[in-house]
C-alpha cells in the first residue's frame, strides 16, 4: 500500500511539472506578441463626408428627391413620368396616379425619407394618410397616420406590413413631418431554388426611435394571405411609393448602397 501511495504521489509531481512547463511556455510565446500584430492598416477606410445634420445626406449617398425635379429619379409604374405633384418643395401623392418607382435599381441599403401626412384629418384606421415605402419593389414599410388613430397593430405606421408590428408606435400628429432611417438587407438565394437562402432584414428607426430590430422577414408583402417562405427568386428591384387615395407627401429622400 505504502509502495502504490508513493507511486500516485510521484506520478502527481511529475503532472504538476509538466503543466507548469507547458504554462511557461504559453506565457513565453505571448510575450512575443506585439501589439502591431494584430493592426491591419490596408486597405484603409474609404473616407465620406458627412451631412451637416443626421437627416442631411453624406457625400456618397443617391438624392432620389431633391425637392426639385421628380422625373430625375422617379417614374411611374409604366416608365412614364410620374403624376404626382411637387409643392412647397414636397413631393405629394396624387389620387388615382398610381405608384411611383425609382429608375435605378438597388439591393442592400440605408435608406433616409420624410413623410407627411394631410393636416386635414380624413378616414379611420388604413383609410388614414395611408402610403409605404417598397425596399426592391417586394417588402413593404408601412405610412399611415397612426396619431390616434386604432388599426391592426402589424399595419399601423412603421409595421413591416402584415409582418411585424413596429416596437412603439412613435408618430407624430398629422401635418407634422416625420422620418424613417431604414437599414436594409436584401435576401439571398441558393442557384436553383427560389426559397431563401438568407432572408431579407430590416431595421427602422422612426423619428429617431428603433421600432424595428433587424427583423427577418418572411416574403413579399401581401395584403390577403400570408407571406410565403418559398417566392420568386430576384435581385435588385426599385425603392416604390404607394398610390393608396391620400395625398401624403414625401421629402428629403437618399439612398446608400450598401
Amino acid at each position: 500500500m505504502k509502495r502504490m501511495l508513493t507511486g500516485g504521489f510521484i506520478l502527481l509531481v511529475i503532472m504538476n511539472v509538466t503543466v507548469a512547463q507547458q504554462t511557461a511556455q504559453k506565457s513565453t510565446e505571448a510575450d512575443k506578441i506585439t501589439p502591431g500584430m494584430t493592426e491591419v492598416w490596408e486597405p484603409e477606410v474609404r473616407i465620406i463626408q458627412a451631412g451637416v445634420k443626421d437627416s442631411d445626406p453624406p457625400s456618397d449617398a443617391i438624392v432620389l428627391f431633391d425637392g426639385v425635379d421628380v422625373n430625375r429619379e422617379w417614374e411611374d409604374s409604366k416608365g412614364n413620368p410620374t403624376k404626382w405633384l411637387i409643392q412647397d418643395g414636397a413631393l405629394v401623392c396624387v389620387k388615382g396616379s398610381g405608384v411611383i418607382k425609382t429608375k435605378r435599381k438597388f439591393n442592400s441599403c440605408q435608406l433616409h425619407i420624410e413623410w407627411k401626412t394631410p393636416s386635414d384629418v380624413q378616414g379611420e384606421s388604413q383609410g388614414r394618410g395611408n402610403s409605404g415605402v417598397f425596399l426592391q419593389e417586394q417588402y413593404e414599410v408601412q405610412v399611415l397616420d397612426s396619431y390616434n388613430n386604432r388599426t391592426y397593430r402589424h399595419g399601423q405606421a412603421g409595421s413591416m406590413y402584415k409582418q411585424h408590428a413596429p416596437l412603439v408606435n412613435a408618430s407624430r400628429k398629422p401635418g407634422e413631418w416625420q422620418s424613417y432611417d431604414i437599414i436594409y438587407t436584401a435576401p439571398t438565394f441558393g442557384t436553383d431554388s427560389i426559397a431563401y437562402l438568407t432572408p431579407p432584414r430590416i431595421t427602422v428607426f422612426h423619428n429617431g426611435v428603433l421600432i424595428q430590430n433587424n427583423v427577418n422577414l418572411r416574403g413579399p408583402t401581401v395584403y390577403i394571405g400570408i407571406p410565403e417562405y418559398f417566392v420568386k427568386k430576384h435581385g435588385p428591384g426599385s425603392l416604390v411609393l404607394q398610390d393608396h387615395g391620400n395625398p401624403v407627401a414625401f421629402r428629403n429622400i437618399w439612398i446608400r448602397e450598401l
